[in-house]
């Protein structure tokens, strides 16, 4: 089995003597576990069979209790319900409070700030290019691999679903989609127009990619985007909901979560038909807690929160024949043991991966006892922005959770309290001081590398052109002193406007890998009255100078009218102003946009930087 590190002791050498201690004897317990007779008969069954597919989904903000078999009897979810039953499900299953964190440390068994992910937009949620994905892992073992929906950890050529391993990826790259309906996505590189509600869509591609790859083995990763906001679905589903006394974002959320039902229903149904349904491991999982104040099972907290509500999602693990029906795996188990877990339940060797966090479950899953199973501590790490000293985060283990916001620990028996009703910090000091330890030690070690912006790779690749979108760059000298984002915090698909002053400007690091000659393209909007206004295009000693000569002011893209109008993201329709060609030597750093001169009262409004590689 897989543990959670290679050379633990040389990683760890600079943890106090105790806690290396008792994390050396966590590790020499799981190998042991490891060994145990239930283990050693599960990696029989693997050596028997051919290798078993992998279906992965994951879901966007649903809650632990957006599932009707969790004990919400608003929702309706029979497949959901269904898939529980007929393998096992995980009673105390943890991700991170956010969206990008989650899919990073998923996607490589490691804690998210180990790869550079702090965030969910600006850059901050891009995953560097040396991490070693989970379908990095089954392409090098002989697996087809096709991702289907929301990636989030970068949307730059390697950082993006091929460049991570993915054969074939539908979606989006970013941490939201603006339109579910008839929405233009990307395919092999190019953007595409679809037709239908976008979780159908995704499902229709996952469909397409399984039957293409029915002769195996294959890994099919579909990270639906629902039930994140904007709050868009069908009227009926909406109504449906409404109906039964729920507010509109209740309602808006389980109607997506109902449609995701029936898409998984879908999904299962193609397995079948295939006859793949006994050779598929199915993994089902959401990658935060709810993202509004609907029910949750008691738990106190939602999406953004250290507390359980905010990381306790749903795990389902289905393989007929092999993890026995009804199945309740109650062990603390978390997204950093995904990777290993597959790796051992598809019999290969150990990958050649960075150091891993996770643990392999199979022993839980094939039968292992709980009493048996090695008492561990999952931490979370919040980092907000590249700050590091508010050292932010919480700790959980089997019968505590330690949370710390910023002043002082809060400490909880999750036992006999599980809906966080009284911190018992002052109760048990030495029970807290063991946890905060434990934590501080991890923060030091996930954190080692840093948070340096990780730079754009300008680099040929499977994309006719890299477009570098104003929501990752660096605003100097500050956002909103003479240049800000048209919302709050630029936000996935937001634009640069609010330029008012010549001295201010967006940056953008950069990593030359094709150096040679571009073509510059600028997405804006100006109004007639900023018509003139001359534009700077500087990447590292070269530079482009430019003049608007048109005016292009087109209104906001209107909300799709079954939508929370506080929920939308604004988007408009941009115009193409080209720049001209610009040669880029490989010392280049920095991709700088300047206004030279400002005839009105602002510059242009700055969506997207594309540059094409022309020799």
């Amino acid at each position: 089995m897989l543990h959670y590190s290679r050379d633990i002791v040389p990683r760890y050498s600079h943890l106090p003597a105790h806690l290396l201690h008792m994390l050396t004897a966590f590790v020499l317990a799981t190998c042991i576990l490891c060994f145990s007779a239930n283990t050693v008969k599960c990696a029989e069954i693997t050596q028997k069979r051919d290798a078993p597919n992998i279906l992965m989904i994951l879901t966007d903000d649903q809650g632990y209790g957006d599932i009707r078999s969790h004990g919400n009897d608003q929702i309706d979810t029979p497949v959901l319900d269904r898939l529980a039953a007929d393998g096992a499900r995980f009673d105390r299953f943890y991700v991170s409070p956010v969206c990008a964190p989650t899919r990073a440390a998923l996607l490589t068994g490691r804690y998210h700030p180990r790869c550079g992910v702090h965030g969910v937009t600006r850059g901050y949620e891009n995953m560097r290019a040396e991490e070693v994905t989970l379908a990095e892992v089954l392409k090098r073992s002989g697996y087809a691999t096709g991702a289907f929906g929301k990636w989030h950890n970068g949307r730059h050529w390697p950082l993006d679903p091929q460049g991570q391993g993915f054969d074939e990826f539908l979606g989006f790259c970013g941490g939201h989609w603006n339109r579910y309906f008839d929405a233009e996505l990307e395919h092999k590189g190019r953007p595409i127009k679809t037709k239908g509600y976008i979780t159908d869509v995704l499902t229709d591609a996952a469909i397409r990619f399984m039957d293409e790859h029915k002769d195996g083995p294959f890994f099919c990763y579909v990270p639906y985007n629902t039930p994140h906001s904007p709050w868009i679905v069908s009227e009926k589903g909406f109504k449906k909901y409404k109906a039964r006394g729920l507010d509109d974002k209740a309602a808006c959320a389980y109607a997506m979560c109902e449609n995701i039902d029936r898409n998984v229903g879908r999904l299962l149904s193609k397995l079948d038909e295939l006859g793949l349904a006994e050779n598929t491991i199915v993994f089902y999982m959401s990658d935060n807690g709810a993202n509004s104040d609907r029910y949750n099972a008691g738990m106190k907290g939602r999406k953004g929160s250290l507390h359980e509500g905010g990381t306790r999602v749903p795990l389902f693990v289905r393989w007929p024949g092999h993890v026995k029906p009804g199945t309740v795996v109650r062990p603390i188990a978390a997204h950093i043991d995904i990777l290993p877990t597959i790796v051992e339940l598809c019999g290969l060797p150990k990958p050649e991966t960075l150091p891993l966090d996770g643990v392999s479950l199979v022993p839980l899953l094939c039968g292992g006892k709980a009493e048996d199973w090695p008492q561990r501590m999952l931490f979370t790490h919040q980092i907000r922005g590249r700050g590091l000293e508010l050292r932010l985060g919480a700790v959980r283990s089997q019968q505590w959770r330690a949370v710390h916001y910023g002043k002082n620990w809060l400490l909880y028996d999750m036992q006999s309290d599980p809906g966080q009703k009284k911190d018992v910090a002052k109760l048990f000091p030495q029970v807290l001081k063991k946890h905060v330890e434990a934590f501080d030690a991890s923060f030091d070690d996930v954190t080692h590398n840093g948070f340096e912006p990780v730079a754009i790779p300008l680099a040929k690749s499977h994309r006719p052109w890299i477009e570098i979108p104003g929501n990752e760059a660096l605003l100097v000298p500050d956002i909103g002193k003479g240049i800000r984002y048209h919302g709050p915090r630029g936000f996935a698909n937001d634009w640069i406007t609010g330029w008012t002053d010549t001295k201010a400007y967006p940056s953008w690091p950069l990593k030359v890998v094709d150096p040679g000659q571009y073509k510059v393209t600028l997405l804006y909007c100006c109004k007639p009255e900023n018509v003139g206004a001359k534009l700077r295009v500087q990447i590292g000693k070269s530079h482009l100078d430019g003049t608007v000569t048109k005016a292009h002011d087109p209104a906001i893209i209107p909300a799709h009218e079954c939508a929370d109008p506080m929920s939308h993201y604004d988007n408009k329709l941009w115009a193409q102003l080209p720049m001209g060609r610009i040669e880029v030597g490989r010392d280049a750093k920095q991709l700088i946009i300047r206004t030279l001169d400002m005839p009105g009262r602002e510059s242009i409004e700055l969506k997207a930087v594309r540059l094409e590689f022309v020799k």
